[in-house]
C-alpha cells in the first residue's frame, strides 16, 4: 500500500475520532496538536488497527506521537 493511501486513511480516522477538519491534518501533525488525550489515542490506535487489519505491538505503540509515526508503524505492520 502506498504511503499516500495510508495517510488518507489515517487522516480520515483521526478526523472522525477527534472531530477535526481533515484538511488540517498533515503528516507532520502530532496528536498533541489535535488535542488527543490518552482515551482519544487509544481509540485512534484501535480504529487504525481495525482499518488496516493489523495489530501494533506494545513497543511500537509508545513511538506513535504523530500522523507520520502512525503511517510508519502501519507500513511496518503491513510489510511484516
Amino acid at each position: 500500500m502506498e504511503r499516500t493511501e495510508i495517510f488518507a486513511k489515517v487522516a480520515d480516522v483521526a478526523s472522525d475520532i477527534l472531530g477535526v477538519d481533515i484538511d488540517s491534518i498533515t503528516e507532520q501533525t502530532s496528536f498533541d496538536d489535535l488535542d488527543a488525550d490518552s482515551l482519544d489515542r487509544l481509540q485512534l490506535v484501535t480504529a487504525m488497527e481495525d482499518e488496516f487489519d493489523i495489530e501494533f505491538d506494545e513497543e511500537r505503540l509508545t513511538t506513535i506521537a504523530s500522523v507520520a509515526d502512525a503511517i510508519d508503524a502501519i507500513d511496518a505492520a503491513l510489510e511484516g
